[in-house]
């Protein structure tokens, strides 16, 4: 008679059941991805973007109890979606885009609005989580790699780059035990990158496929994956993580 041991895979709890997933820009690219893998630990997903039609499909596609389309930038729409939602553990936002010009050629409205995007929606956000978010919980932005480098056309690309960080790391201090982190994302193939680059996204994937360390271009699901590991792991706050491939080690 046979002894031979019959080997059954271990069964694990999804990572963020019972927890609620807030994603601002979460109807497409970054944002989207990360709130399908959070449900696919279990999470609540809670969605907003700007854009209605393009939100409600992806509230469809995931499942989300609820979903809220307006500009996250204009403070009286966020205080006001805030002010709606119940206790949360998690927000994701991925809000904003580059912008890059030289100094001669900039447009100053679109600067203020970059420095809306990326610094004063930092700060509107974590004053308005401060009593919706339950302790442990985490507020999650987004940023770059590419601005650390100087070049011409990144002037204010880098300086938000580099501001970023300091601020989350002062943030933490101010909101724990709620949990502040920043991602540092290189190229990522979304469909903001096909929009900015156009015609030129190939050539920019087959360049990226043949400089970076990894070999490949890293994709939404990448960053996702690390996005749903700082909520779940309690002992990360204040820091930044890169995931960029290597992209700021090489010239890429």
């Amino acid at each position: 008679m046979s002894t031979a041991n019959t080997a059954f895979p271990i069964q694990h709890e999804p990572e963020l059941l019972g927890k609620t997933v807030v994603v601002i820009g979460g109807s497409a690219g970054i944002g989207f991805e990360t709130a399908r893998q959070a449900r696919a630990q279990g999470a609540t997903l809670i969605l907003t973007a700007r854009n209605p039609e393009r939100l409600q499909r992806a509230a469809n596609e995931l499942n989300a109890v609820s979903n809220a389309a307006f500009d996250a930038t204009d403070p009286a729409s966020l205080d006001r979606f805030f002010r709606e939602l119940p206790m949360i553990d998690h927000v994701m936002v991925t809000a904003g885009r580059p912008y890059y010009a030289r100094l001669r050629d900039m447009d100053f409205a679109q600067v203020r609005r970059l420095v809306d995007e990326h610094l004063l929606l930092v700060l509107q956000i974590a004053r308005n989580a401060v009593n919706k978010v339950r302790p442990g919980g985490t507020l999650l932005f987004m940023s770059g790699t590419a601005g650390r480098r100087a070049a011409v056309g990144l002037g204010v690309t880098s300086a938000l780059t580099a501001a970023l960080p300091a601020l989350i790391g002062n943030l933490a201090l101010e909101l724990a035990p709620i949990r502040v982190n920043l991602i540092a994302a290189g190229f990522v193939d979304t469909p903001l990158s096909a929009q900015l680059l156009g015609d030129e996204l190939e050539q920019r994937r087959n360049q990226l496929r043949a400089t970076l360390p990894i070999r490949r271009v890293v994709e939404p699901a990448d960053v996702a994956a690390l996005a749903v590991h700082i909520m779940v792991n309690t002992a990360l706050t204040g820091a930044t993580y890169d995931i960029d491939g290597g992209q700021q080690f090489v010239a890429a």
